[in-house]
């Protein structure tokens, strides 16, 4: 039997600040809003790539750290676009564009407003992929 096919893919984070995660994504990051469900947002991303910000109940708010254990990477071959783009809408970066020679990626990375780490990054060798 064959793997039946996946029409798209929705990567979910929660917040405790959904007006202020909703800021960040829509007018810093440029991302347009998917669907509006109340308590989550869903945005379109790439093709068919979204992310998720819902709204934090007071078990997963109190879940301190969380953040630390995911990376949201956008893979993109305009890095340097990107930072300067984000760099004119007023964000700090953790690191800035820098080459990293172990996994042959280009990239940067910067928080959203709850903490959740975001890579920006460019593949730098062609043996990942289809």
């Amino acid at each position: 039997m064959n793997r039946p096919p996946i029409d798209s893919q929705i990567t979910f984070i929660y917040t405790r600040d959904l007006t202020a995660a909703a800021d960040f994504y829509e007018r810093v990051m440029g991302f347009p809003l998917w669907l509006d469900q109340g308590s989550c947002r869903i945005y379109r991303v790439s093709g068919d790539g979204y992310l998720g910000i819902c709204r934090a109940n007071e078990s997963r708010a109190s879940g301190e750290g969380r953040q630390s254990n995911v990376i949201f990477t956008l893979v993109t071959e305009r890095v340097d676009e990107w930072y300067d783009y984000l760099k004119q809408q007023g964000v700090t970066f953790e690191k800035p564009p820098l080459f990293n020679e172990k996994y042959r990626i280009y990239h940067c990375f910067l928080r959203d407003p709850d903490g959740y780490l975001i890579e920006i990054q460019r593949f730098e060798s062609s043996e990942g992929g289809n």
